[in-house]
Formats: C-alpha cells, sequence, structure tokens
C-alpha cells in the first residue's frame, strides 16, 4: 500500500509497540476511528462496560506491557474516563487517551453540537485534561498528524504518563504516507549529562565504599520506568539488604536472600524498621513518597546518607542533578560498584514471619490470610489488590519471583482493581496464556465496577476474583464511622455474579474458615488458570490486618487536625 487512513496509521503504530487490545466504548465521535482496528492484525476491541472502566482497564493493562490505549467520545466519554486517567498519571502508568472529536468544520462553525456545553467552545474538555497529562495534542492539520501520532505515543511511553490526543472525526479516513510506518518511533531515552552524571557516580562510589550498613530501598517508579533489571543487578553485585515499599512490591525478587520485607516506615515489622533506619546509607530507587507508602510519612531514617534515583533526576543528600535518570545512571553505577564493595560484610536481613492459624475449623482473619497466600502464589502471578484490607494485607505477604504486583496506593480510587484486572488478564493472555491473574477485592469496593467482570466473561479470561466479605467498607470504619450507616452496603449475592454475566464454565465457592481455604488451595485443577472463578471469602466486619488499622488511626487523626 502507498497509502494507509490516518485511524489505521494510529493502530498500526500501537500494534508496532505490541498494544493489541484496545479499551473505551463506542460515540458517534469515534465510530470510525473504531472501524480501523479491525484492519490491524491481531489487534482486538475490548469493548468496556463504561469509560471509568475503560481507563481502569488500560492502567491495568499497560502495568504489564509498559503502553495502553483508551478510546472514548468527546465530552460525555472523555469525563467519564478522567478519574482513571488522573490515577494512571499519578502513579506513572503509560497511557495514550484518544479521543473522538467533532470533525474541524463543526468546530470553526462553533455548532451548538451534542456532547457540547452548548457555548462553541470544542476546547475546553481537552483544557481540562492538560493537568492529568504528561503532553496534549489537538490534531487539526493533516501533514503534520503521523508525526504527531508519533510524538504522543513516544511520550506516553518513555515519561509512563497518560498523554491527551483529539482526533477530529473527519481525519480518520484521510490517507497519510504508508512508508511512514518503516521508521520505527524512537523510545530511547535521552542522554543524561555526561559532567553531572560523573559527579553523580563519584559522589555514591565514595558513600558506597565508607559505608558499613548500607541498604537499598526500592519503590514504585523502579518497575513503572523499567529499571528492575538494573535493580537486581545491583542487589547482587553489592549484596546490600535490600526492602521494598507498599508501592515497590513486586520490583524486587522477594525470594532473594538478601530481602528484608517491606518498610512502611512506622507500620513497618519491627525488624525492618530497625534495619532500614538504622542503615548509613541508604539508595534509594524510584521513590514515590505519599502518606500511605510511607506509614503517613513516618520515615525516621538516622542517616542524611541518602541517594535518591529518580526517572528524571537523582538527589544527594541536599544536592539536586536535574536528568541524571536513574535508568542510565544506574547501569553506570553498575559498570564500577564492584570496586567499591570489598570491605562491606553483609549484614543478616529480617525474615519472614508465617502466621499460623488456631485449627481448620477456625474462622479466617486477615493476619493468617495474608500469610497464607504467600505460599499459594507462584512465580509469575499478577496479584492485583483493592485500596482497603487488600492493598494493607499484600505487604504482609511474600512474592515469588517475576510476580507484577498490581495496586494504587497513591490514587486509591475504590474500585479501581476490577477495571485493572480486565486490562491486566488480557495483557498476560497476550503474553503467557498461563501466567495466573489473581485479584482480591472487598465486598464495597466491587459494587463500584462490577460490570467490567461482564467484559471479562465475555472474553472468556480466567481470573480469579477474591471477593473479601467483611459486610462494607471497613477501611472506612476504621478511619471514620465505625458504625456509621453511609459506610454500610446493600449485601449482594456475589456468587451469583458470574451466572448474571453468562461466563462460561465459571466455578464459585465460599470458604468461612481456615480448613475450607487449605483444601481449596490444595486442589492441583483450582491452581490452573482454567476457568474463572470467584472465591468469596467470609471475614468479620472489623477484622483487619495491622497496619491497615495503625494506618487508619494516622489518618483519622491527621482528618481531625487543624
Amino acid at each position: 500500500m502507498a497509502e494507509i487512513t490516518l485511524g489505521r496509521y494510529l493502530f498500526e503504530r500501537l500494534n508496532q509497540l505490541s498494544v493489541q487490545t484496545i479499551f473505551g466504548l463506542p460515540g458517534d465521535f469515534n465510530l470510525a476511528l473504531l472501524d480501523k482496528i479491525y484492519e490491524v492484525d491481531g489487534m482486538r476491541w475490548a469493548g468496556n462496560a463504561n469509560e471509568l472502566n475503560a481507563a481502569y482497564a488500560a492502567d491495568g493493562y499497560s502495568r504489564l506491557k509498559g503502553l495502553a490505549c483508551l478510546v472514548t467520545t468527546f465530552g460525555v466519554g472523555e469525563l467519564s474516563a478522567l478519574n482513571g486517567v488522573g490515577g494512571a498519571y499519578a502513579e506513572h502508568v503509560g497511557m495514550l487517551h484518544v479521543v473522538g472529536v467533532p470533525s474541524i468544520s463543526s468546530q470553526a462553525k462553533q455548532l451548538l453540537l451534542h456532547h457540547t456545553l452548548g457555548n462553541g467552545d470544542f476546547t475546553v474538555f481537552h483544557r481540562m485534561s492538560n493537568n492529568i497529562s504528561h503532553t496534549t495534542a489537538f490534531i487539526s492539520e493533516l501533514n503534520s498528524a503521523p508525526a504527531e501520532i508519533d510524538r504522543c505515543i513516544r511520550e506516553a511511553y518513555v515519561n509512563q504518563r497518560p498523554v491527551y490526543l483529539g482526533l477530529p472525526s473527519n481525519f480518520v479516513d484521510l490517507n497519510v504516507p504508508a512508508s511512514l510506518l518503516d521508521t520505527p518511533i524512537d523510545l530511547s531515552l535521552k542522554k543524561n549529562d555526561p559532567d553531572a552524571q560523573e559527579e553523580v557516580i563519584e559522589t555514591v562510589t565514595e558513600m558506597i565504599a565508607k559505608a558499613t550498613n548500607p541498604v537499598i530501598l526500592v519503590d514504585a517508579c523502579a518497575s513503572r520506568h523499567d529499571c528492575k533489571e538494573e535493580v537486581r543487578q545491583l542487589i547482587d553485585a553489592t549484596n546490600f539488604p535490600v526492602f521494598v515499599t507498599p508501592m515497590g512490591k513486586s520490583g524486587v525478587n522477594e525470594s532473594h536472600p538478601r530481602f528484608g520485607g517491606v518498610y512502611v516506615g512506622t507500620l513497618s515489622e519491627p525488624a525492618v524498621k530497625e534495619a532500614v533506619e538504622s542503615s548509613d546509607l541508604i539508595l534509594s530507587i524510584g521513590a514515590l513518597l505519599s502518606d500511605f507508602n510511607t506509614g503517613s510519612f513516618s520515615y525516621s531514617y538516622k542517616t542524611k546518607n541518602i541517594v535518591e534515583f529518580h526517572s528524571d533526576y537523582t538527589k544527594i543528600k541536599q544536592a539536586t542533578f536535574p536528568g541524571v535518570q536513574m535508568k542510565e545512571a544506574l547501569k553506570n553505577l553498575l559498570s564500577v560498584v564492584s570496586n567499591y564493595v570489598g570491605n562491606y560484610k553483609a549484614h543478616p536481613v529480617p525474615t519472614f514471619k508465617k502466621v499460623e492459624a488456631d485449627g481448620p475449623n477456625s474462622a479466617i482473619s486477615q493476619e493468617w490470610l495474608w500469610s497464607r497466600v504467600s505460599s499459594w502464589f507462584r512465580e509469575g502471578d499478577v496479584i492485583i489488590t483493592e485500596t482497603g484490607t487488600s492493598a494493607f494485607g499484600i505487604v504482609q505477604s511474600r512474592f515469588p519471583d517475576n510476580c507484577v504486583g498490581i495496586s494504587q496506593v497513591l490514587w486509591g480510587s475504590i474500585g479501581f482493581t476490577v477495571g485493572a484486572t480486565l486490562g491486566a488478564v488480557m495483557a498476560a493472555q497476550e503474553i503467557d496464556p498461563k501466567k495466573r491473574v489473581i485479584l482480591f477485592v472487598g465486598d464495597g469496593s466491587l459494587q463500584l465496577t462490577v460490570q467490567e467482570i461482564s467484559t471479562m466473561c465475555k472474553w472468556e479470561n480466567t481470573p480469579y476474583l477474591f471477593v473479601l466479605n467483611n459486610d462494607g467498607y471497613t477501611i472506612e470504619r476504621l478511619i471514620h464511622g465505625e458504625t456509621a450507616s453511609y459506610n454500610d452496603i446493600q449485601p449482594w449475592k456475589n456468587l451469583q455474579l458470574l451466572d448474571l454475566f453468562n461466563a462460561k464454565n465459571p466455578e464459585t465457592v465460599r470458604v468461612s474458615t481456615v480448613g475450607e481455604v487449605e483444601q481449596l488451595f490444595q486442589d492441583p485443577a483450582f491452581n490452573e488458570n482454567s476457568r474463572i472463578r470467584m472465591v468469596e471469602v467470609m471475614l468479620p466486619k472489623m477484622d483487619a490486618p495491622l497496619n491497615l488499622v495503625k494506618q487508619a488511626e494516622f489518618s483519622s487523626k491527621a482528618n481531625s487536625e487543624n
């Protein structure tokens, strides 16, 4: 072909980057664009239940693939998606948000079209997205359109943030040279300033050489910005103890002998707290220092020797080096670090403490459950935990190697994980059909976004859906209003949902005792992701992981302070 339509060009470019599933909803300003998806071999349209869920799904997909595409219609569609887009921005998730907008002529005439505010302003929604997008584009000229599409895709991928692309409906079927597809999009990071980077490496290696009790602390952006391999090599090269934050879970191999656990400030296990805070050098990689990620900002290091490696700068003590990006900086550090650790004597790391149950007939507790699932997880699992008891409980578990942990600790939008599970399971299906995708969601959170289970049934996805039934919003009850009716929910017959959504060959089970959980986890058939499964886990109303109870006390106090 000498030429292809601009709409097809967009999807061919995404397909070149292994983005094979497109999320969103149809609307009259994007329908012609959606036709082009079916012209690209191997690409599919997910067809979500609503735009918010579609944005969550794109987020989950991107966390496995590194990039996702969300397509909505102008006005009503894009605004419905913005909560999910905002979460992707906050948590460093690469997403291209394509909005089908009215034709150029309609905009020029300021027609009183549906989905507008009735004032002739066709850029108002674009402007709303500015502050939750790394960059934006509003296509208005055909000749530059392919380059703008390439730029938007690059910016979303390299910076791991959402990018907004407004595409007028009359441009979709216009032709552009097909030969433009022959030149791959340049996804390389810009090079660090050599002088600044040299100063960083010299200073850091001097600090390493003098340290007697150093640690590595890994946070969310190590995974988001593709530095997991550099982190692995750094652990092996130095033999330093390594810890993760709640958002950093799955950023390192938690089976590694130098892994010490999860550091959450004062909410940490005592041995973890002591190991991190007594160190004389902290190499922090990809930090996102939010309240729930730091135990309400309760980090209390006893050293000022802190090196922070970030995606776009490095900080050493109080000195900041803009543009010294962690991926290149870590690679340079790895090339020389072995010369500076010869005198380091390895300190022991805290060991994982397994919680024992009282007996097979005892009720399930959160403390036991999160300890027990550690041995049920297996290498390569995708483990998704909802805001609430799940996100805090998973901190008390251990992951096997090569797992992906998905949670939304910073943005914390309740219901996020149901949509994210759809995106993750579709990405997993493309990567390795045997890869298990496991969701832990509360009964209250489930009710916000339950429709997306229907989309999983449509595509015959096979996730594990663990519904933690503790009769309402337990995390909110712990923060404020233990007996308030606003923390109650209407009880659902959750195990009938898969039948309602017309799932093929589903499995549903309710567990109330330790013995029932053990029987389930020891069943070889249950351990294979051959069908969609929902497991309802019955829990006491106010039972919660200990670190959540403590965090709720901090949050309640902070909310009441002047």
